[in-house]
């Protein structure tokens, strides 16, 4: 799919496509508010949605693994 073509999307059909997808095998994190909504930094809130190449149990382990990642980077 060519690139100008995703604009013509909004996230959660994108979301919705690449979840669908049996190849798909990964963790989406999107913000839950709008775009161009620029909330203060401790009230953001996030989705996280995966589909079933994954138990929510190996969803969370990934998730720690990925926070103490980011925490050791600061």
């Amino acid at each position: 799919m060519p690139i100008r073509e995703l604009e013509l999307y909004s996230t959660e059909e994108l979301v919705r496509e690449i979840l669908g997808r049996a190849s798909f095998r990964g963790v989406v994190v999107h913000m839950c508010d709008e775009a161009g909504n620029r909330p203060e930094p401790d009230e953001m809130t996030f989705n996280v949605r995966f589909n079933r190449n994954f138990e929510a149990d190996e969803v969370g382990r990934l998730l720690d693994v990925i926070g103490r990642r980011l925490a050791d980077a600061v």
